[in-house]
């Protein structure tokens, strides 16, 4: 392979002549793709494609999954690949692999990271892989071989398995040293997909900083930041099964990975990954828009004020922002978008209090990231201007909260005196109010010395979950404070309390950029409601429900839950008080609060609404409305609402059925919506008296009570034409009577998926349905349990006589439809999936009893010739079941009527499986469940049965006793 430039990793001339990231990487897919024959992939988006366990791609092997699992389907393009090389971006935040809250904190802790990878899918193994990585690492890159270690796997007795010292040998035979050759235990080096699955030995390649001759194989695995691990090539050759144990897999793959920054690092002479060209423009980007000094790559103690930490946070944020948005994860609440979200806060955070930068300076380093990786992921080149925008959108709107938030904290130390523990009460505020993430309300507090009970943080997001999910304990105090009673009603209405005016929760508009913006509301305090009686004040830390003038949240009612958010007092921004939940009663809108501070009647309060719970809840009841229209037309006017709940996260309808909707009707149902998603309707509503409102014609939901004026909302077509005389515009669209909050235009919806359809009752249905990007998830997750599906069934159509192929796939038959009924994916496709999965099984249950069969004559017919016409058998033989060894039992009694069998098969575990008949001429005297009871009892296991047939099992030490029990006990009752 031709090497364009001189590779130069000497400490003595390192400098002008080390290779650039791009080269280095160019370098690695040329490799494997011209010099051994591997076919160059592109990355997969980071944001994975329907593997709901996942939130971000942390793994080169992760496209590749289906191949490692035998789920692919083999007529798919995936399935023909037999060599591969990539580079693949990765994002390691939030879930099983989470380096988020170490980022910055030292030198080569990363949330985004590009992984070289190259793979063989049941192609060349251990021999070629190592040999491969070896020629590349110290011919291509003339990386010194004695700074190089290897590790291979040193056995593991309690699983049976034995060294691999096929991978030593080989590494030996390249002329690696024996004592540059490391066994290490199944934690280093052995590799698992999962609880179950591909699994094997892997062998690392580790890089000694320092060199110099020294022999560094003690540091190697032992977190020295000298002696680091630069590639790790898996050998996948077992597949790890349910019950624990370990089965050779039918074909050998090789998975590998090698992290881009740490090669990078040694091919460069760096100490430090950021000291790297991957880094250092993005660096100078931030010193040249910020007042801070100049990065020096300091840490811990060294780095005054963690002002070098701050340019590592916003130069790996930065990157991993850019990543993801062009790949379609956007800064969110929930999964994957709520951890974007904490970064780039995070980010923000360290800009403006550390770095001292201007409102901006995220947005102004995209050009130099889309520089740095815009060659290798020209799709970031595409995407710059939209990355930019997002990031100055989300900047501007964590800011103001950001400044409120560093003010709460100020003034709770300053009151909390000599305690260390900062209050919970307002750490949450801070969290679930103006959405700090918990790592940088610790970090801030870390910064002050101080610390947070997590155990009783957590308390909380408990009770909040429990709340939010409507369970036992949900809403049990907020009963006393929210729901007002009967005398206090009276005294409010005597003492001429006005109603609470709530129009202004209905005061939102449309952005330039389709944003939608939510004014705060201004109110004055004028009741708190406490223990079932009314106050004019409520002391620090007591659960209340406040009464206001006026509001711009939207109280529980209609179906549709209520908002939340905060209220704070008009002239002391540094106090937050959380609202919890809002209820209507009587006319008087009450807000649950836990007080921080002392609440009295009569306080100034601004109000800040939780917009992204508002604007999920908008987006679902304004579905739920396209979905009530769809379900009429497709199954009939007759059809009529029942119910309806419109939460943050799903929306649920109930309806007048005849019976089970159809996967068709479902599929029709959706594809109305569809469409009126895609005309992107105006959403009109207005509010017009109740008998104008009685007129029109086919209006849905007149049977219920409805203040006067009522507010009908109407889709595409505007309220005074839907009023006009004669008008069937009702008829033509969805027309219905409505308080709730809904979205201005349609195509905000963007997707509907019903994911769940069932009878509640005889005639009633209930659906359940999600939107927007949880929509699309679950179209994702459908079409790839399809597929798995499809290359089950291509596979169950192939002509197996192994009978565990096919009990493994019968397996995997189970396995799949566990997961079919539980995942959140379209119902429809749901019920093609069951339905094809239940015919499969029954497939699968009749070829194993086939297969069984054969096996158990094939038995019996050895060994009635061994026993030729003899009243009593008894012997060993090999069985994979008990239910092959009850046949081969039952098959040599049917042929010889007149004879007793009782067969013993040991197992592989250890336990020895028992089974025995007794000839109809030998009762009452002889019976089976007492001679199988006696010889189970000999190898202490259990059996039961009946006088003529029984089983049992036992532990294999105490088997030769029991044959001779056996004969025995039957010798005593022949």
């Amino acid at each position: 392979l031709a090497v364009p430039w001189r590779w130069d990793c000497s400490p003595r001339r390192g400098g002008a002549a080390c290779p650039s990231a791009g080269q280095i990487r160019a370098a690695f897919l040329r490799f494997f793709e011209e010099r051994h024959g591997h076919r160059r992939l592109p990355s997969a988006p980071v944001r994975p494609r329907g593997d709901p366990r996942l939130l971000f791609v942390n793994a080169g092997m992760n496209q590749f999954k289906p191949i490692f699992l035998g789920t692919v389907h083999p007529r798919s393009e995936l399935a023909q690949h037999r060599r591969v090389v990539n580079s693949q971006k990765c994002v390691r935040a939030g879930g099983k692999h989470n380096d988020l809250e170490d980022v910055g904190r030292d030198t080569y802790h990363h949330t985004f990271f590009e992984m070289l990878g190259n793979w063989s899918f049941g192609d060349y193994f251990k021999e070629e892989a190592c040999s491969m990585a070896w020629e590349l690492l110290t011919e291509v890159y003339e990386i010194p071989r004695d700074r190089l270690y290897v590790t291979y796997f040193g056995g593991d007795p309690s699983l049976g398995l034995s060294a691999d010292e096929e991978c030593r040998d080989v590494w030996l035979r390249l002329g690696v040293p024996a004592s540059h050759v490391l066994p290490f235990p199944l934690k280093d080096n052995f590799w698992e997909m999962g609880d179950t699955g591909p699994c094997g030995p892997c062998t690392e390649i580790h890089y000694d900083h320092v060199g110099g001759g020294r022999n560094a194989a003690a540091l190697v695995n032992q977190g020295s930041p000298d002696v680091v691990e630069i590639w790790n090539l898996v050998f996948m050759q077992y597949s790890r099964e349910v019950e624990g144990n370990l089965l050779p897999l039918p074909q050998h793959h090789v998975d590998t990975g090698m992290g881009l920054e740490r090669l990078v690092t040694v091919l460069q002479n760096k100490q430090s990954n950021y000291d790297t060209d991957l880094f250092t423009p993005i660096l100078d980007a931030i010193h040249k828009g910020c007042r801070a000094p100049r990065y020096q790559g300091l840490v811990g103690d060294a780095d005054v004020g963690r002002v070098n930490m701050a340019y590592r946070v916003v130069a790996d944020h930065m990157r991993t922002l850019c990543v993801c948005i062009t790949d379609g994860i956007y800064p969110g609440f929930s999964g994957a978008e709520l951890v974007l979200r904490r970064i780039l806060r995070r980010a923000v955070r360290f800009c403006s209090e550390v770095l001292q930068a201007p409102p901006g300076l995220l947005a102004s380093l995209v050009p130099t990231v889309v520089e740095v990786l815009g060659d290798a992921y020209p799709e970031l080149t595409r995407n710059a201007n939209q990355i930019s925008d997002i990031i100055n959108e989300n900047e501007v709107a964590f800011l103001s909260s950001l400044e409120r938030g560093r003010r709460i904290i100020e003034r709770t130390v300053q009151q909390m005196g000599p305690s260390t523990n900062f209050p919970t009460e307002v750490a949450w505020s801070l969290y679930g109010s103006l959405g700090f993430p918990l790592d940088l309300i610790d970090l801030m507090l870390e910064e002050k010395g101080i610390s947070l009970d997590s155990a009783a943080f957590n308390k909380l997001a408990l009770e909040d979950a429990k709340r939010k999910a409507g369970g036992p304990q949900a809403g049990q105090p907020g009963s006393t404070n929210t729901h007002l009673d009967v005398h206090s009603l009276a005294w409010l209405q005597s003492s001429n309390v006005p109603a609470t005016d709530d129009s202004p929760k209905y005061a939102y508009t449309l952005g330039q950029h389709g944003q939608y913006e939510f004014s705060p509301c201004q109110a004055t305090v004028l009741m708190l409601y406490r223990d079932q009686s009314l106050h004019k004040e409520v002391g620090a830390g007591q659960r209340c429900g406040v009464i206001l003038d006026r509001t711009n949240f939207y109280a529980e009612q209609g179906g549709q839950d209520s908002d939340q958010g905060y209220m704070i007092r008009l002239g002391q921004q540094d106090v937050l008080f959380p609202v919890e939940s809002v209820h209507l009663c009587g006319g008087y809108v009450v807000h649950e609060i836990t007080a921080v501070e002392t609440l009295r009647a009569g306080d100034q309060v601004q109000l800040f609404v939780d917009e992204a719970q508002r604007l999920a809840c908008m987006t679902n009841h304004t579905a739920t409305h396209l979905l009530n229209f769809a379900l009429r037309r497709v199954l009939g006017d007759n059809t009529k609402q029942r119910g309806s709940h419109v939460a943050a996260q799903q929306l649920r309808f109930d309806f007048d059925t005849q019976g089970h909707v159809t996967i068709e009707q479902l599929q029709q149902v959706e594809q109305v919506v569809q469409d009126l998603i895609q005309k992107n309707e105006v959403v009109h509503m207005a509010e017009v008296p109740l008998t104008l409102a009685r007129r029109v014609r086919g209006l849905r939901a007149l049977d219920e009570e409805y203040p006067d004026p009522v507010r009908i909302v109407s889709l595409g077509v505007p309220v005074e034409n839907v009023l006009a005389c004669d008008s069937e515009a009702a008829m033509q669209t969805s027309v219905e009577l409505c308080c709730g909050t809904h979205l201005l235009q349609t195509g905000s919806v963007e997707d509907l998926a019903i994911i769940s359809e069932r009878q509640l009752v005889k005639g009633i249905s209930r659906v359940i349905a999600v939107t927007g990007g949880r929509a699309k998830e679950a179209r994702e997750v459908g079409q790839c349990l399809a597929m798995e599906v499809d290359s089950v069934s291509l596979r169950m159509k192939q002509r197996i006589t192994s009978l565990a192929e096919m009990q493994n796939l019968s397996k995997e038959v189970g396995q799949l439809t566990k997961v079919v009924s539980s995942t959140a994916m379209p119902q429809w496709q749901r019920k093609e999936l069951q339905a094809i999965l239940k015919a499969m099984q029954r497939t699968a249950n009749t070829a194993i009893k086939k297969l069984e069969l054969q096996q158990a004559e094939k038995a019996a017919q050895i060994l009635l010739a061994k026993y030729c016409n003899q009243p009593v058998i008894i012997d060993t033989v090999p069985a994979d079941s008990l239910s092959i060894l009850m046949k081969v039992v039952n098959q040599l009694c049917d042929k010889s009527p007149g004879t007793s069998v009782l067969l013993l098969s040991p197992q592989a575990s250890g336990e020895v499986l028992c089974a025995c008949q007794v000839s109809k001429n030998c009762l009452p005297t002889f019976s089976a469940a007492d001679w199988a009871v006696a010889v189970c009892t000999q190898m202490e296991g259990k059996a039961g049965g009946s006088p003529i047939v029984a089983k049992g099992s036992g532990n294999a030490k105490g088997m030769q006793g029991a044959l001779t029990t056996a004969l025995e006990f039957a010798q005593s009752k022949l």
